[in-house]
C-alpha cells in the first residue's frame, strides 16, 4: 500500500500537465470556433461586398460542400463557416465571381471531416492518456531505476558456485588457513562450545593471477552457503553517501541468509587510507569505508556473516581494516613452487589433446615465476598455435613457441635482418650463454635465439639452477649482474664496438646493484639501510623515496654502485675472452639455425659441435632417406618383401644389387 501512495505521488506531476494540455486545448478550439451563416446570409454578405475571403471545401461522403471565410468586420482569429448543397455551390460560385473576391479558393476533396477531426484533436488527448498510464504502472511495479539507486550491487550464489578445492590446484597451505571458515559455517556449535571465535574477516594477499578470487569461490562452494560476492569498485560512485548505503544494504541482505559469505574483490578501491594524497581525503570512498568498518565490527552484531576479500595491494589499505575484529587473518597467496605448476598445468590441460613427447612436469620446471592465470594463458596459446599449424595435438613445438610468446610477443620472422646485424645480435647471446655456463654461480641457460620478438632482437633464457624461497646470497646477485653484462662484454670482445641492445641488460644490471648498495647492505658503505622501498600510491610510483642520507652519501653510493658493476663487467671480459671457442661456435650456430635448446647447447658444450639428428629438420631427412627412399629404390629394383625389411637390412639389398 505505501508503494502505491509512493506511486501517485510521483505521478501527480504528470496528472497536472495532462490535465492542463488537455484544457489549453479545449479553449484553444473554442475561442477558434467558426460563425455559422445560413446560405441565404452567406449570399446577402457577398452581394453587400461584406466577403473578403472565401473557400469552398466538397465532402466526398456527401453532396454537401462547406464554405468559409472572412467577413470585413471580423478580428483575427474570426471567420464564417456554411454547409451548402450543390445547386447552393453553383449561386454562390456566381456571385463571388461577380463581385470580383480575390481571396477565391476552391479545395479538393480531403476526406471524412471526422477523421481529420480526431487525428488533429482527439489523437493528442488519447496519446498524453497512454503515456501517462505507462509511466504509472512503471512506477507502481517498481522498475524506476532510481528507486534502487542506493541498493547493494552484490551478485547473490545460493550454492556457492560449482567450484571446490579439487579445481584449485596448488596452495595446500592456504586451503588450511580457510578450512577452518567451511568448518564453522557447516558446524558452529563445534566452535561455540568451546568459546572459539572465527575470524570474521579474512584478506587473501598475493601477486595478480595467483588465485585469490578462485579460492574464494571454492570455500564458498564446499562450505554450500549463500555466496555474495561484489567488486569493490562497485560501491564507489559519483555522489557522496551512495557506497554506504550500498554497504548497508549489502549487510542488511546478509543477516536474512545468514551463515554465509560475503567475497569482495579488489578491496584495495574502497579500503585505501583515509586522508591521503595531494588533494586531501575522498569523501565518498572515505564514508563508504567508515561504513564498512562499522559493519564490521561497530556496534552492530553480524553473527554468521563471513567476509573474504583478495587484493594485491595490502600497503594501501587503511589500518583499521586489518586489525583484529575485521579482517584479523591474512592468508597470503604466494606465486606456485614446481609441484604445484605441474598440478595447476594437469588441470588445464584436462579438455586439451597433447602429443606424447609433452611432459607437463618439464614444463613446469621451466616456467618458475609463472602465476595459475599465466600457466593457463600459455596453455591456451600452445593449443591456439597448433590449430593454427592444423595439427591434430599439441606438441612441445607449440609450448616452447608459447612460452616465448607470452614473454615477449609474437616472433617478428617478415622483419629483414642484415648479416652484420644477425652477427652483431648472435655475438651478444653468445656472450650472455657462455657467462650462463661457465660462472659457477651464473643461472643456467635453457634456450638462445636471435629471433626478434617484441622490442628484443634476441633473448637467452636463463632460469634459476634450483627454486627459492626468495632468499639469495651476495654471490648469486653478482652471478646475475655478470650475466646481464655478458652481452655488452661479448660485443666490446668480439666485435670492438658496443650496440644500443645492451639497454635493458644495463638497466636490469644497475637496479640490482644498487639494491645490493642501499637494500642489502652488500657493499662497503656496511650493513646499513639507506633506502627504502617505498611506492607512492597517491602521487605516483616513484614520485616519493626515503631518502635518509646526505649528498656525502649520495655519492659514496654512486661510487659503491659503478664499482660492482665495473668489477662485474672485468670478469664477465676475461670469462669471455678465457672462452673465446665457445662464443664463436655458439655465435655460428645461431647463425646457421637461429634458436638453439638446452640439449643442443649442452651436446655443443661437450663435442665442440652440434648433433644434427638434435634438428627437427635433419631428423625428419635423415628419416626420410633411411626408410621412405630406401624403400622407394628397394621397390623399383624389384627386391621382395621390401616392406617388411629394417634399414640395415634394405641397404644390404639394395648393395647386393648394385
Amino acid at each position: 500500500m505505501k508503494k502505491r501512495n509512493n506511486a501517485l505521488m510521483a505521478m501527480m506531476p504528470y496528472i497536472v500537465i495532462a490535465v492542463v494540455l488537455v484544457g489549453a486545448l479545449f479553449f484553444m478550439n473554442k475561442d477558434q470556433k467558426p460563425h455559422e451563416l445560413k446560405t441565404g446570409e452567406l449570399i446577402a454578405e457577398i452581394k453587400n461586398k461584406n466577403v473578403t475571403e472565401i473557400t469552398i471545401t466538397p465532402k466526398s461522403s456527401e453532396s454537401i460542400y462547406i464554405v468559409e471565410g472572412k467577413l470585413k468586420d471580423y478580428k483575427d482569429g474570426e471567420s464564417f463557416s456554411t454547409r451548402v448543397i450543390d445547386e447552393e455551390v453553383a449561386t454562390i460560385t456566381e456571385y463571388a465571381k461577380a463581385q470580383n473576391i480575390k481571396e477565391y479558393t476552391t479545395n479538393k476533396d480531403p476526406g471524412s471531416s471526422n477523421m481529420v477531426y480526431i487525428l488533429v484533436n482527439v489523437l493528442p488527448i488519447i496519446v498524453l492518456v497512454v503515456g501517462a498510464y505507462f509511466i504509472f504502472t512503471r512506477l507502481a511495479a517498481g522498475n524506476n531505476k532510481s528507486m534502487d539507486f542506493g541498493r547493494s550491487r552484490a551478485k547473490l550464489s545460493d550454492d556457492g558456485g560449482e567450484v571446490r578445492f579439487k579445481d584449485v590446484a596448488g596452495l595446500k597451505e592456504e586451503k588450511e588457513e580457510v578450512q577452518e571458515l567451511i568448518d564453522f559455517l557447516k558446524n558452529p556449535k563445534k566452535f561455540q562450545k568451546l568459546g572459539a571465535r572465527i575470524p570474521k574477516g579474512v584478506l587473501l594477499v598475493g601477486p595478480p593471477g595467483t588465485g585469490k578470487t578462485l579460492l574464494a569461490k571454492a570455500v564458498a562452494g564446499e562450505a554450500n552457503v549463500p555466496f555474495y560476492y561484489i567488486s569493490g569498485s562497485d560501491f564507489v560512485e559519483l555522489f557522496v553517501g551512495v557506497g554506504a548505503s550500498r554497504v548497508r544494504d549489502m549487510f542488511k541482505q546478509a543477516k536474512q541468509t545468514a551463515p554465509c559469505l560475503i567475497f569482495i574483490d579488489e578491496i584495495d578501491a574502497v579500503g585505501r587510507q583515509r586522508g591521503t594524497g595531494l588533494g586531501g581525503g575522498h569523501d565518498e570512498r572515505e564514508q563508504t569505508l567508515n561504513q564498512l568498518l562499522t559493519e564490521m565490527d561497530g556496534f552492530g552484531a553480524n553473527e554468521g556473516i563471513i567476509i573474504i576479500a583478495a587484493t594485491n595491494r595490502p600497503d594501501v589499505l587503511d589500518p583499521a581494516l586489518l586489525r583484529p575484529g575485521r579482517f584479523d587473518r591474512q592468508v597470503t597467496v604466494s606465486l606456485p613452487d614446481s609441484n604445484e605448476r605441474e598440478d595447476i598445468l594437469k588441470v588445464h590441460a584436462k579438455n586439451k589433446i597433447f602429443a606424447d613427447d609433452v611432459n607437463l612436469k618439464n614444463v613446469s620446471k621451466r616456467t618458475p615465476g609463472y602465476s595459475g592465470a599465466d600457466l593457463e594463458n600459455l596453455l591456451n596459446e600452445a593449443a591456439l598455435l597448433a590449430v593454427r599449424r592444423n595439427k591434430d595435438a599439441i606438441t612441445m613445438e607449440e609450448i616452447d613457441e608459447a612460452t616465448d610468446r607470452v614473454l615477449l610477443g609474437p616472433a617478428k620472422t617478415s622483419r629483414k635482418i642484415t648479416e652484420k646485424e644477425k652477427r652483431l645480435v648472435a655475438i651478444h647471446e653468445a656472450g650472455h650463454a657462455v657467462i650462463g655456463l661457465k660462472h659457477q654461480d651464473a643461472q643456467e641457460v635453457h634456450k638462445i635465439t636471435i629471433i626478434p620478438r617484441g622490442v628484443a632482437g634476441g633473448y637467452t633464457m636463463m632460469l634459476p639452477k634450483e627454486e627459492k624461497i626468495g632468499i639469495m646470497t651476495k654471490d648469486e646477485l653478482i652471478g646475475q649482474i655478470t650475466g646481464l653484462l655478458g652481452g655488452r662484454a661479448s660485443e666490446e670482445t668480439f666485435i670492438g664496438e658496443i650496440t644500443t641492445g645492451a639497454s635493458d641488460d644495463l638497466k636490469r644490471a644497475t637496479k640490482i646493484a644498487r639494491s645490493m648498495v642501499t637494500e642489502y647492505g652488500m657493499s662497503d658503505l656496511g650493513p646499513i639501510q639507506l633506502e627504502e622501498k617505498q611506492e607512492g600510491v597517491f602521487l605516483g610510483r616513484d614520485y616519493a623515496k626515503s631518502r635518509d642520507f646526505s649528498d656525502q652519501v649520495a655519492l659514496e653510493i654512486d661510487q659503491e654502485v659503478r664499482k660492482i658493476l665495473e668489477s662485474c663487467y672485468k670478469d664477465a671480459k676475461k670469462l669471455l675472452a678465457k672462452h673465446e671457442t665457445l662464443v664463436l661456435l655458439i655465435a655460428d650456430a645461431l647463425m646457421e639455425h637461429e634458436t638453439l635448446t638446452k640439449e643442443q647447447i649442452d651436446y655443443l658444450v661437450e663435442h665442440g659441435k652440434l648433433d644434427p639428428t638434435l634438428f627437427d629438420d635433419k631428423k625428419e631427412e635423415t628419416k626420410e632417406v633411411s626408410l621412405d627412399n630406401l624403400r622407394e629404390q628397394a621397390k623399383e629394383q624389384g627386391i621382395k618383401g621390401y616392406n617388411k625389411m629394417t634399414k640395415e637390412e634394405l641397404e644390404e639389398a639394395l648393395n647386393k644389387e648394385k
